[in-house]
């Protein structure tokens, strides 16, 4: 289990985020909408593959997801 010190700055946000280099981006900022747009279509995939009673696709579904999931780690630095 993780065990996480803190999950606040206590800076406020001024309507920024953090990208995973560090880089301060506003929340507006294209790379953000793209990686959530990108995790979305992850846990949509992730629900396909509960109820996916197809091995062959399941196979498939596997693949595009460990893709989408470094493509979101790619945006988000």
């Amino acid at each position: 289990m993780v065990t996480l010190s803190k999950i606040y700055t206590r800076g406020g946000d001024q309507g920024k985020t953090s990208l995973g280099s560090g880089e301060r981006v506003f929340k507006s900022d294209l790379r953000v909408g793209t990686y959530g747009a990108v995790d979305e279509a992850n846990a949509a995939l992730g629900l396909a593959l509960l109820y996916c009673e197809d091995g062959d696709m399941n196979g498939h579904l596997i693949t595009i997801q460990n893709q989408l999931f470094d493509v979101g780690a790619e945006l988000c630095m």
